[in-house]
C-alpha cells in the first residue's frame, strides 16, 4: 500500500488550523472574563473611594449643573390684532374709451406718460365736422347781420314783426347749430378724465374705433385702498377707525393707516366681510399688489413678553422656567404663567412673571423645579 505524501500534508495542515481557530476563541473568551473582572474591580474601588472622600467632607456635594441662556424680563409695547392678506386698488383706475366712431389719426401718448385730467392722448379724423364747422358759421355770419338789421328796423317800428322773429330764430338755430357739431368735433378726441400715468395704450393710428371700445388705460397713485376680506369671527373685533399696519412683501416697506370701512354684509358662501384701508400716494404701490394686513384692535404700551416656544403645557397648565440664584447655587425654578394673546410668535405674560426675572430661553427642556443650571 502506497501512502500518499501530498494527502498526508494536507490533512495535517487543515486540522493544525482547526485547533489554532479553537485556541484562538478561547483566548479571547478568557481575555474578556479577565476584563470583566478587572472593571468590577474598579468599579469596587471608586465606590469606597468616594465613600471615603464623603466621610472626610461631609459639606462637599457633587453636582452636575445643566448650561442654559436667560433673558432678563422688560416691559414693552405689545399690539394684539387680526391678520389677513388682501390686495392694492387704485379709485382712479380707469380705461378710456372712444365717444365716437372714425379712424385713428394721431395717437400722442405711450405707457408710461404722465397725463393731466382733460389732455387729449389720441384723436380720430374729424375732418368732415371742419368743413361743417366752416359751413355753419359762414350761415351764422349772415344771419347775425339780418337779424341785426331786422332788428334796427323793428325798433323803429319798420317792417313787421314776423319778419324780426324769423330773422332771430333763424339765428338762434344756427347758433345751437354750431354748438352741437363743435361738442361732435370735441367727441374725436379722446382725453384723459384724470390726471394720472398711462398704463396701457390699445391704438394704433390708421386703426378704426368705435364707441365704447376700450382705448387708453390711466392709472393714478393719488387715491389707493387696500382691500381685504376678514373672517365673520372678527366682526365684533375690527372696527372703523382701527390702527393698521400694511405690509408690501414684495418692496420690503411698511405703512401706518386706519380702517376707513367696514361691510355691514356677511357673504353667505366665504363667511367674510369687507375692509378697506386708504393708502397714503406712494409711486411705488401698483394696484392689484399684494398687502399683508395687521388691524391692531387693542395696545398695551407696557406688557411683559416672552417666547412662545418656551412655554411648555403640562397638566393642563402653562409652565415656564426661571434661574434663581442663592448665594452661590443656581436652579430652574418652574413658574406657572397666564397667557393673553399671541401674536408674531409672541406671548403676552399677565400673571406668574415679574420684571427683573431672568426667563430660561436656552436649555429649559427636561428641566425640573430646583435643578442645579449655570449661565
Amino acid at each position: 500500500m502506497k501512502y500518499n505524501y501530498t494527502f498526508g500534508v494536507s490533512v495535517a495542515l487543515v486540522s493544525g488550523l482547526i485547533l489554532f481557530g479553537c485556541s484562538a476563541k478561547k483566548d479571547n473568551k478568557a481575555e474578556l472574563v479577565k476584563l470583566k473582572a478587572q472593571s468590577a474591580e474598579l468599579s469596587v474601588k471608586i465606590k469606597e473611594l468616594e465613600e471615603e472622600i464623603a466621610k472626610e467632607n461631609p459639606q462637599a456635594e457633587v453636582v452636575k449643573a445643566k448650561d442654559v441662556d436667560v433673558t432678563v424680563l422688560a416691559t414693552r409695547a405689545f399690539d394684539h390684532y387680526v391678520q389677513t392678506q388682501g390686495s392694492i386698488y387704485s379709485k382712479d383706475n380707469i380705461m378710456v374709451s372712444a365717444k365716437s366712431a372714425g379712424l385713428i389719426t394721431n395717437v400722442f401718448v405711450v405707457e408710461g406718460d404722465h397725463v393731466t385730467q382733460g389732455q387729449t392722448m389720441a384723436q380720430i379724423d374729424n375732418s368732415l365736422f371742419q368743413r361743417n364747422i366752416e359751413e355753419v358759421k359762414s350761415s351764422l355770419e349772415l344771419a347775425k347781420t339780418v337779424y341785426d338789421r331786422q332788428k334796427n328796423l323793428w325798433d323803429q317800428k319798420i317792417g313787421t314783426e314776423v319778419q324780426y322773429l324769423q330773422a332771430k330764430n333763424n339765428k338762434e338755430n344756427l347758433e345751437k347749430r354750431l354748438a352741437t357739431i363743435n361738442e361732435q368735433y370735441d367727441m374725436t378726441r379722446i382725453k384723459s378724465p384724470i390726471t394720472g400715468t398711462v398704463d396701457d395704450v390699445r391704438l394704433r393710428v390708421g386703426e378704426n374705433i368705435a364707441p365704447g371700445m376700450p382705448a387708453i388705460r390711466v392709472v393714478s397713485v393719488e387715491n389707493l385702498k387696500v382691500i381685504a376680506n376678514f373672517s365673520e369671527s372678527f366682526v365684533a373685533t375690527v372696527k372703523k377707525g382701527n390702527k393698521v399696519l400694511v405690509s408690501f412683501p414684495d418692496l420690503n416697506k411698511q405703512v401706518v393707516a386706519k380702517v376707513t370701512f367696514v361691510g355691514r354684509t356677511i357673504d353667505p358662501l366665504s363667511r367674510t366681510f369687507p375692509v378697506e384701508i386708504n393708502l397714503p400716494s406712494s409711486t411705488d404701490l401698483r394696484p392689484n399688489m399684494t398687502a399683508i394686513i395687521k388691524v391692531i384692535f387693542e395696545s398695551y404700551p407696557q406688557a411683559l413678553v416672552v417666547p412662545v416656544n418656551v412655554i411648555q403645557s403640562i397638566n393642563n397648565e402653562n409652565i415656564v422656567y426661571v434661574a434663581e440664584t442663592t448665594g452661590d447655587k443656581t436652579v430652574a425654578r418652574k413658574k406657572v404663567v397666564k397667557v393673553d394673546g399671541v401674536y408674531d410668535n409672541l406671548a403676552q405674560v399677565t400673571h406668574g412673571l415679574n420684571v427683573g426675572d431672568r426667563l430660561i430661553t436656552v436649555g429649559y427642556q427636561g428641566l425640573n423645579d430646583g435643578e442645579a443650571i449655570k449661565i
